[in-house]
């Protein structure tokens, strides 16, 4: 298992400054690892494994159970969104008309795996649950933007509108 992304860490000083600042409010506080993970993920937009290591050392927590935390919790992301994030609804309805094979084929195409974001940040891909279109079963999303009543060969068309861009 590798705690690494394939994405460079990149925190500036002023995301350093105010999860320090995150910290030293809630340190304190009964049950502080979750409010500052979240604090964390709002400034950074993920939980990296340097940010890990700065919460658990500042905590006096071991890296093993802040990991353990951002692991078990699903709104938690080890990786960064990408410049367009993409979500397929694996919801029932959407599932049973084909949301599988609309994953499959954006895996394909943008060659990441669920959760993950491509290598020049351009994608990030997510299945999510029902995200209420079930009369467009199955969709997809591109940040704010709802497609539907998709096939796998609507996939590479929606995805060249976002990579041309």
């Amino acid at each position: 298992m590798s705690l690494k992304s394939t994405i460079e860490f990149k925190g500036t000083k002023e995301q350093e400054e105010k999860l320090n600042e995150a910290i030293a409010k809630n340190k304190d506080v009964p049950g502080a690892l979750i409010p500052i993970l979240h604090q964390a993920q709002n400034i950074y937009g993920y939980l990296p494994i340097e940010v890990q290591k700065v919460i658990a050392d500042s905590l006096g927590l071991s890296l093993t159970e802040v990991y353990g935390v951002v692991t078990f919790y699903a709104q938690f992301t080890l990786y960064p969104k990408g410049e367009y994030a993409v979500g397929v609804c694996l919801g029932t309805a959407c599932y049973v008309k084909g949301s599988g094979k609309i994953l499959e084929e954006i895996k394909k195409k943008l060659k990441i795996e669920v959760g993950k974001c491509t290598e020049d940040g351009k994608f990030s891909l997510d299945a999510t649950r029902c995200i209420g279109a079930c009369g467009l079963a199955p969709v997809m999303t591109v940040n704010d933007e709802v497609y539907g009543k998709l096939v796998a060969n609507d996939v590479a068309s929606i995805l060249e509108k976002y990579i041309s861009a």
